[in-house]
This record gives structure tokens, C-alpha cells and sequence, in this order.
């Protein structure tokens, strides 16, 4: 049984340790426990009992007090992510107006949660080729389909084509989900209120480059698919995007540019861009990217691999290192530009995830940069292989700065 108890902790702490977070824990449990341990070791100190049992109670007590260790550490990180009361949260040249209540600090990774997922119920929603209920007018003995939709108090009928069992199924099966994630929607709006949380409310330079970032959403994405390469055209792409299939591609193709849509729609969505640069935003990006690929996306990589084109193998990422480098840049006082290709390097570098590392690494430097109202960065078709040259070089330990210029004079759009 103390055996069983004592291999018990080593797994909570690795657990505490790598959730990097307070809560769940019990600073009077622990002591608790340690309390219960130097009462067991005094007693068998004076009646001589110097045994196994002796040890066991002293190796138990060692990785107790590194589990209190833990805790310490980890009570701090909450302190550090957590804004004080009556603090409105800010980030960059954006500001999300949080309640001023003691209670709405402690929930805070609860609330940066749910706006994840409300942002992600967004863009399946956004991803919906036709939202609304399906309507059948008859005109001169054919069928057509229509798509009702109430738009503020007034009820539309937009056109979608004439009829047939496989469009009108198509139109139904959209109708339901998206009722579905409206529902959703509704329910988590329901519980951040609760939480003390309202809507973001950005700045007119954010509110700008999301803009710009929306209205150059198929290009960047075009752009992505050339980077990965998928064996597609600006037109193919752009049907992808409109209407979900096109003809001519394989299915995986087809899927990756969905993907890249569904993460961009992730990113753009105003309360993601007003919650701070982080890891989670990072794991969220891979995990749409991945999808359909990978059963969790987003999980760190767990497995070797290696890198066409190039000697270079990246090494087993460990997350909270992975944590601390990311940290470190966003800290680093440096322009915003060379910030957040700083970050899109290192994450590509790193290979943190199974697949779709370069694809999640640009959408993630793009949140930092829209976030600061600084433009977005995107690898055009036209400087593929040549970003992929110095790329290579950046692995191996042999680029003396030019990827950075050539990022800096090539890949920036601003607005």
C-alpha cells in the first residue's frame, strides 16, 4: 500500500508541473501529507524502527515537498497570467473589458477556454456554405431552392440553385448544424456572462488590419497551400474556400485548404485577437490545421522526424520549454515585424507538432502581428524557393541574418 501511495506522487507532480497551473490543487492537503509523513519518520526515530519502511518514508516526503515546490511555482504562474482586480486585461493595442470582480480573476483559464471554443463554433459556422432553412418555389413547372434568413428584423430568400434531392439534402444537413452551432454559441455566451466576461472591444487600428487580413483571406491561403505544396490554382482555391469541393483535386489538398480557412477564421475572430500571444493560441492553430489528419492536432509531438530538403533533425520538443522560448520573444524588446518573424521561425524550426508546423507557425505570428495592428506576414507563390532556401540554412545553423531581411523586405503586408 505505501508503495502504491508513494508512486502515486511522482505521477501528480508530473501532472501539476506540466499544467502549469494552481488549480486542483491542495496547499493543505500537501502539507497535510508532509505533516503525516515527519510524524511517521520521528516515530520510528525514537523507537529505533531504522528499516525499508524508514526509507520509503523518506523518499515519499522528498517528492511531496517537490510536489510543494510545484505548487509554489505554479501558484505564481496564476498570479502572473491572472490581471488584479478592477485590471482591464490589455494587450497590445487591444483591450478585453473584464468584469471587476475578485471571482472573475480565478476563472480566468476557464473563460480563455470557452472563448476558444465559442471562436471555433465561429468558423465552423463561418465555414457553412449556406445558412439558413432551405425554401422550394415552383415557376413554370421546375423546382428551385431558396435559402431563408432573417437578417435583423427582416426575413431574406436568397437564390441557390435549381432543385434536386442532392442540394436540397445538402441544404438541410447545413440547417441543422448550423442550429446546432448557434446553440452552442448561445450556451457559451450564457456561461461567460456568468464568469464576469464581456466582448472584446478593440482598437480602430486592430479593427483595421483585421479587416485588411479578412479581405486577403483567399490570397494568404492560396499563398499557404503553394508553401505546403498542394497542387492547387488561385481559382481552384478560391471554389474551395466559396464552396467546400472542387473537381481535379485529391481529397487531402482539398481538406488542407479547408483547414487553413477554419484556422484563419479561428485567429480573426475579435475575442481571439484580444487574448495575449500564448502557447494555447499556438495549439489551437495546429490542432484546425491538423484536422482530419491527426486525432489531436495540437498535442506537442511526441515522435522523431525528420525534414526534406535538409540534414537537420529536430529534437523532442518539451512543452514547458517550449512555453518559456515563446515567452521569452514576446518579451523581447524588439519591433513587432521582426517579433513575430522571430516567432515563426522558432516554431518552425522546432517542429513542436506532428505535421502542419509551417502552416500553424505563419497563422500564429499573424495573430501577434493583427493583434498589434502591425499588417500580416505571408510567404508569396512567387518567393517560395527562395524562403525555402534560406529556410534550410536556418536549420542548419547557417543563416547570418537574412531570412530576417528577407522576411522583413518580402513577406510583410501592412495596410
Amino acid at each position: 500500500m505505501l508503495i502504491c501511495f508513494g508512486f502515486s506522487w511522482p505521477l501528480n507532480v508530473m501532472k501539476a508541473y506540466r499544467a502549469r497551473t494552481a488549480r486542483g490543487m491542495s496547499l493543505p492537503f500537501i502539507l497535510l501529507i508532509i505533516t503525516g509523513y515527519i510524524a511517521g519518520i520521528f516515530a520510528k526515530l525514537l523507537l529505533g524502527q531504522l528499516n525499508y519502511v524508514t526509507g520509503v518514508y523518506f523518499l515519499n516526503l522528498a517528492i511531496v515537498l517537490v510536489n510543494l515546490g510545484v505548487y509554489m511555482r505554479n501558484r505564481a504562474l496564476d498570479k502572473k497570467a491572472v490581471p488584479s482586480a478592477g485590471f482591464s486585461l490589455q494587450q497590445n493595442n487591444t483591450k478585453t473589458v473584464i468584469n471587476k470582480e475578485d471571482t472573475m480573476n480565478n476563472n480566468y483559464p476557464q473563460i480563455q477556454e470557452l472563448l476558444h471554443q465559442r471562436a471555433d463554433f465561429q468558423a465552423r459556422l463561418n465555414l457553412l456554405p449556406y445558412d439558413g432553412n432551405p425554401e422550394i418555389k415552383e415557376r413554370d413547372g421546375k423546382k428551385y431552392l431558396y435559402i431563408r434568413k432573417r437578417v435583423a428584423s427582416r426575413l431574406t430568400s436568397t437564390y441557390v440553385g435549381e432543385y434536386s434531392d442532392e442540394l436540397y439534402q445538402l441544404l438541410l444537413r447545413n440547417a441543422r448544424e448550423g442550429r446546432e452551432l448557434k446553440k452552442n454559441i448561445r450556451r457559451l455566451d450564457k456561461e461567460l456572462a456568468q464568469l464576469g466576461y464581456s466582448d472584446a472591444e478593440l482598437s480602430a487600428r486592430v479593427q483595421l488590419n483585421l479587416d485588411f487580413a479578412r479581405a486577403n483571406m483567399k490570397s494568404n491561403i492560396y499563398d499557404q497551400a503553394v508553401l505546403e505544396g498542394v497542387a492547387t490554382t488561385f481559382p481552384q482555391t478560391e471554389d474551395i474556400i466559396e464552396n467546400g469541393k472542387v473537381s481535379g483535386m485529391s481529397a487531402s489538398d482539398v481538406q488542407k485548404i479547408l483547414n487553413l480557412k477554419h484556422a484563419w477564421e479561428f485567429v480573426l475572430d475579435k475575442d481571439v485577437i484580444s487574448y495575449p500571444t500564448d502557447y494555447s493560441i499556438l495549439c489551437h492553430i495546429a490542432k484546425l490545421v491538423n484536422e482530419g489528419f491527426y486525432q489531436d492536432g495540437g498535442r506537442i509531438r511526441g515522435v522523431p522526424v525528420t525534414i526534406g530538403g535538409t540534414s537537420y533533425i529536430p529534437p523532442l520538443p518539451i512543452e514547458s520549454i517550449v512555453k518559456e522560448n515563446i515567452e521569452a520573444i514576446l518579451a523581447d524588446s524588439i519591433p513587432s515585424d521582426e517579433k513575430a518573424i522571430t516567432l515563426c521561425l522558432y516554431c518552425m524550426k522546432t517542429q513542436i507538432f506532428n505535421d502542419g508546423n509551417k502552416r500553424a507557425s505563419v497563422i500564429f505570428a499573424n495573430h501577434y502581428m493583427i493583434s498589434q495592428g502591425a499588417g500580416m506576414i505571408i510567404i508569396p507563390e512567387k518567393e517560395v524557393p527562395e524562403f525555402k532556401r534560406l529556410l534550410v540554412a536556418y536549420y542548419e545553423d547557417k543563416d547570418t541574418g537574412e531570412i530576417m531581411d528577407f522576411m522583413k523586405s518580402k513577406c510583410i503586408k501592412t495596410f
